[in-house]
């Protein structure tokens, strides 16, 4: 017998949260109940696009026994809070990346939900796409032989788009700018390939947007594996570009936006394309998700995972500001100031 959809409750109303609300409702999985966020217009906007409740108050969602999730779009800095207000009434939590600003919060939230005995999952969709999975299992079944190097990019075009009055551009609501927002969606794809990263070292720079925060970040990453990786990250570029190159000692992949994914094997004179079907990376994130609610498996990205990979964008930050590597161990120790 087919189990009854989730049935949750959207807070914090922003681009993202429709992102998140479409992709529930191309799926047969969820719910959606009803939503809060502190502005009535927001709030009533989009109850009306996704006929939902709009919520007067927080409150009235976490006292409401028949809603079984929280999907959280919130800012960075009241994750804690709003997250543990959902594991304490017993709701199982949809986070997006990061966890937090701190390490500290990302430890409080982690044992939060923990001790609640709720699902905590972190959208890190990116790691989900179908050419990086292919990737992944190549790397599993030993066709790349020792991994040794990768390098990425993660590039947006923001001038003229910047809002900041929006926390997502401001020193205070996303510490390192760029590379905190968008540059950690590729720091996790190649820590999910090549490895948990040990030690950063660190770039940062502000060149063309206003306002306070780096729009251009640079990073040195290396693997307890040995490896080493490059990632930059970049709101100051003059169109949106991903790329994420993959060597290993007997072979290599080449991802990019406008060609897809590539392939060379050891001896080959020429790479050769890999057809990969486009997936649904937020729908399946979700779901999976549902599935860890209903005691099916656990998500990909929970709240341990998600910590460390916020260390690793925190060392960065430190790196960039002490001119100097840091070590992942450092910052996930506490020195993270």
């Amino acid at each position: 017998m087919a189990q009854a959809p989730l049935k949750v409750a959207c807070i914090g109303m922003g681009w993202w949260s429709d992102v998140l609300a479409d992709a529930m409702k191309r799926s047969n999985r969820f719910e959606l109940a009803a939503c809060y966020t502190r502005s009535k217009e927001k709030r009533k906007a989009f109850a009306t696009k996704y006929g939902c409740k709009a919520a007067t108050s927080y409150e009235e969602i976490l006292n409401d026994r028949s809603i079984d999730a929280v999907i959280n779009t919130t800012p960075n800095n009241v994750h804690l809070e709003t997250t543990r207000g959902a594991a304490q009434a017993g709701k199982h939590v949809f986070l997006d990346k990061p966890i937090a600003n701190t390490v500290a919060d990302g430890h409080a939230i982690t044992e939060a939900c923990r001790k609640a005995g709720v699902v905590l999952a972190l959208g890190y969709q990116r790691r989900k796409e179908s050419h990086f999975r292919w990737v992944r299992k190549q790397i599993d079944d030993g066709v790349f032989g020792k991994l040794v190097n990768a390098e990425a990019n993660i590039s947006r075009d923001r001038l003229g788009k910047i809002d900041l009055s929006s926390w997502r551009y401001t020193a205070d609501g996303m510490p390192g700018g760029v590379m905190l927002q968008i540059g950690i969606h590729y720091t996790d794809v190649l820590e999910s390939l090549m490895g948990p990263i040990k030690a950063v070292y660190g770039r940062l720079a502000q060149l063309v947007l206003p306002g306070n925060n780096p729009d251009v970040a640079s990073l040195v990453l290396e693997h307890e594996n040995g490896a080493l990786s490059t990632l930059n990250a970049s709101y100051a570029s003059a169109s949106e570009y991903y790329c994420m190159n993959i060597y290993g000692k007997e072979a290599s992949a080449y991802y990019d936006l406008h060609h897809g994914l590539r392939f060379l094997k050891r001896g080959a004179d020429r790479s050769t394309p890999v057809p990969c079907e486009k997936n649904d990376t937020i729908r399946e994130e979700l779901e999976e998700f549902a599935d860890a609610v209903r005691g099916k498996g656990k998500p990909e990205m929970g709240g341990e995972a998600s910590t460390r990979s916020l260390a690793v964008l925190r060392a960065g930050i430190k790196s960039a500001r002490e001119g100097r590597r840091v070590e992942v161990a450092e910052i996930l120790a506490g020195n993270d100031s």
